[in-house]
């Protein structure tokens, strides 16, 4: 039962922790742009990157 005393504070501090983490990602615009990186690798940029080594 005293172990309660110790795990309760640990587990609302982490809670406010990730919390924390979570506000500041939306902040600073980590999730602005959502579809942009699973757009990026369907684009062929690999004929621009061949035709430069020419």
């Amino acid at each position: 039962m005293s172990a309660l005393l110790y795990l309760i504070p640990i587990a609302l501090l982490m809670g406010g922790g990730a919390l924390l983490a979570f506000f500041w990602s939306v902040k600073s615009g980590q999730y602005d742009d959502l579809d942009g990186a699973a757009e990026r690798i369907l684009l062929d940029d690999d004929l621009e990157d061949e035709s430069e080594i020419n």
